[in-house]
C-alpha cells in the first residue's frame, strides 16, 4: 500500500482524489488517495509525521509555496515559478515539482492553441506565475498582468525577466479596453465577478483559459461565451496536471510516459 493526498484550504470540492483513483485503478495499483483540509501554519508537522508508506502530496492553494522550504530539491518549473503543487517522497528524500505548467501547455494544445505571441493573464498570485511560464514555453515575447492592486504584479515582472518575456502591469478594469491578445488565462478563484467584461473584439479573437471550474462557467467565461469566443475549461488544467503528478508518483519523473498512458487519461478524464 502507497498512500497519496491532495492538501489545501478549502479542499471538500477537489476533484483530485477521482482524478488520481481512477489513474491507479487502471494501471493496477492498489494506492490510496485522500483529500485533507490543511492551511501553511501545520503543513511542516504535518509532512514531518508521515511514515515511510506515503508516497507523495498534490499541493492547492495556499500551500504552493508554504512547501517550498520544506522539500529537498525542486524541478526547474517549481524553481523558475517559485511554486510547487507536487511533492514526491523517495527513500527519505523530499523532491518538489510544478506539473501546474506542463498542465497549461497540455490543455491548451488540445484546444489548437501551440503558439502565442501576446498574452493577457489575470490575477497575480502562484497560479498566475505557472500561467506566465507557460505563455513563454508558447513562445510570446509581451505579456500584460491585471491585478486588482498596483505592484501585485512586481514578481511576476521579475519573473517575465528571467523567462525573455516583457511583463506589463495593468489594472483589472482595463480588460475592458484590450484587444490585443492572443490568448488570455484567468487564474481569479472560480465565482468571482471581476465587474467587467471584455471587448466583444477580444472575445472573437483570443481564447480564454480559465483555470477556475466551479462554478462553471465563471462570470467571465460566460461573457466570453455569449460575445462569441472560445473558452477553455479549467478542469483541462487539472486533469493534465494531474497525470504529470501521476506519472510523478509512480515512475518518479514528470518526463515519463505511463503504460498504456492514452488509456489512463481517458479513465481520468470520465471520472470528471
Amino acid at each position: 500500500m502507497r498512500r497519496l493526498a491532495v492538501l489545501g484550504s478549502p479542499i471538500a470540492h477537489s476533484k483530485s482524489p477521482g482524478l488520481h483513483r481512477a489513474a491507479y485503478r487502471r494501471l493496477g495499483l492498489d494506492w490510496e488517495y485522500t483529500a485533507i483540509e490543511m492551511r501553511g501554519a501545520g503543513l511542516a508537522e504535518f509532512i514531518d509525521g508521515l511514515d515511510a508508506t506515503w508516497r507523495g502530496l498534490s499541493l492547492t492553494m495556499p500551500l504552493k509555496q508554504d512547501v517550498l522550504p520544506l522539500v529537498d530539491d525542486l524541478d526547474e518549473l517549481a524553481t523558475i515559478t517559485g511554486a510547487a503543487n507536487t511533492v514526491l517522497f523517495d527513500d527519505g528524500v523530499r523532491h518538489g515539482f510544478n506539473t501546474d505548467v506542463g498542465g497549461i501547455v497540455r490543455t491548451l494544445g488540445e484546444a489548437g492553441v501551440g503558439m502565442v505571441r501576446h498574452g493577457l493573464i489575470l490575477g497575480g498570485g502562484a497560479t498566475a506565475a505557472s500561467a506566465l511560464a507557460a505563455v513563454a514555453e508558447l513562445g510570446a515575447s509581451h505579456v500584460r498582468v491585471l491585478v486588482r492592486r498596483p505592484g501585485a504584479a512586481a514578481e511576476l515582472a521579475k519573473l517575465g525577466g528571467r523567462l525573455g518575456l516583457v511583463v506589463e502591469e495593468g489594472r483589472l478594469d482595463e480588460l475592458a479596453g484590450i484587444e490585443d491578445a492572443e490568448l488570455v488565462v484567468s487564474t481569479v478563484p472560480g465565482g468571482t465577478d471581476l465587474g467587467v467584461g471584455p471587448r466583444a473584439a477580444l472575445a472573437r479573437r483570443a481564447t480564454l483559459l480559465d483555470v477556475a471550474y466551479d462554478p462553471w462557467p465563471s462570470p467571465l467565461g460566460a461573457s466570453w461565451i455569449a460575445a462569441g469566443g472560445m473558452v477553455v475549461h479549467g478542469l483541462g488544467m487539472l486533469l493534465h496536471q494531474a497525470l504529470l503528478q501521476v506519472r510523478i508518483f509512480v515512475n518518479g519523473d514528470p518526463f515519463a510516459e505511463l503504460p498504456d498512458e492514452g488509456a489512463v487519461l481517458a479513465v481520468m478524464r470520465e471520472s470528471v
